[in-house]
């Protein structure tokens, strides 16, 4: 298809689909040298919009992302910068990332990533760069109401939704940020968007793993990082020691495999105690849990509303389920679940929503 053609097919394809041609924006395509951040750009240049694209250099081994999205930058024909990030991405980040292992808590990089790095730092580069906003290929949706207040809404494509991770925007952000495929109905939408312009990454597979620790290997980067994690012992609630572990970084609640443990029934890690180097082992039964406290709350909307009305994620996949809200002092909240719910883990982020809006949320102790 010409550029021409190609243009023109996308205009009254996604005419109306959240990205307006109405106002002429200067808007920072935050680009990853992916698919979905490649498809922003172009949605964006096609509605007429002043765009460039802004890619973080986030690790050592980030070149060939870097790469692939000035290779698309320059497809799109937009200006492209680069934003070296390295040192607070280190430690804000990755220092992070160790530490909650070493804690007994399971950390949630992304979500961190979103708050300091991506809507933060990245953010704040992109408006000196003279952006008005900050797009990016996430997955969820941004409404404002006729009062002037923003709503995060989840994706229209429900099984690639990534408002979870971004509960912890606060109004102000999401004023300057811009989702355009929030609308999209599934990813093939996006790849053929991706084929008919020609853009280099159209084929490119998604990104499944932390992207510092591509290979998945958690405790093999903690090591190679300096973690240093003595072996212990696993034990039962009542004391009774029943094995020994390679160290707390290995594990995390609900964890089955790779224990090595014989038993006359299947064995969970259910809690990991950093105080004595002891992973607390159990019956699935013992996986439950009423309830849950979070702290470092933010909420996007009042958090405030009659039982049964909001609804609890405890990890990314996890279904939605019935909870009650109480506020605590100290910027902490109590979450009580109507069924109890299986694996709630420290450091994970616990995420409020009142049916597809995010309420907000926060890291769970």
């Amino acid at each position: 298809m010409s550029g021409r053609g190609a243009i023109k097919w996308l205009s009254a394809l996604f005419l109306g689909k959240g990205v307006s041609m109405s106002e002429q924006r200067n808007i920072a395509v935050a680009m990853s040298g992916g698919v979905d951040s490649s498809v922003t750009a172009a949605l964006l240049k096609t509605a007429g919009h002043n765009v460039f694209g802004i890619t973080m250099r986030l690790w050592d081994g980030a070149s060939a992302a870097v790469d692939d999205a000035r290779r698309v930058a320059d497809h799109l024909g937009i200006e492209h910068h680069v934003a070296a990030f390295e040192g607070c991405f280190a430690t804000e980040i990755m220092d992070y990332f160790a530490s909650e292992y070493l804690a007994g808590r399971t950390p949630n990089p992304c979500a961190r990533c979103n708050k300091l790095i991506k809507f933060g730092a990245l953010l704040e580069r992109a408006k000196e760069l003279g952006a008005d906003q900050l797009a990016t290929g996430h997955y969820a949706r941004i409404l404002t109401s006729e009062n002037g207040t923003a709503h995060l809404l989840k994706a229209v494509n429900l099984p690639k939704d990534q408002s979870y991770f971004l509960f912890s925007l606060r109004q102000e952000q999401l004023h300057e940020i811009i989702f355009p495929l929030g609308d999209m109905r599934d990813k093939i939408e996006v790849r053929r968007i991706a084929s008919r312009l020609g853009i280099p990454v159209a084929e490119k597979s998604d990104s499944q793993d932390i992207c510092f620790i591509p290979d998945g290997d958690y405790a093999g980067f903690l090591e190679r990082n300096g973690v240093d994690s003595q072996p212990g012992d696993f034990c039962l609630a009542d004391g009774r020691v029943v094995g020994r572990h390679r160290g707390i970084h290995c594990y995390t609640v609900g964890q089955r495999r790779g224990m090595g443990i014989a038993w006359s029934e299947p064995l969970y890690v259910v809690r990991i105690d950093a105080a004595t180097n002891s992973v607390v082992v159990g019956g699935e039964a013992e996986l439950y849990r009423d309830s849950l406290t979070i702290s470092g709350c933010n909420w996007i909307q009042p958090a405030h509303g009659s039982a049964g009305e909001f609804q609890c994620k405890i990890r990314y996949r996890h279904q939605q389920v019935p909870c009650a809200l109480t506020l605590l002092p100290e910027n902490s909240a109590e979450i009580s679940f109507v069924e109890p719910q299986k694996g709630v883990t420290p450091g994970q982020v616990a995420v409020l929503y009142r049916g597809d809006e995010v309420i907000g949320g926060g890291w769970i102790d």
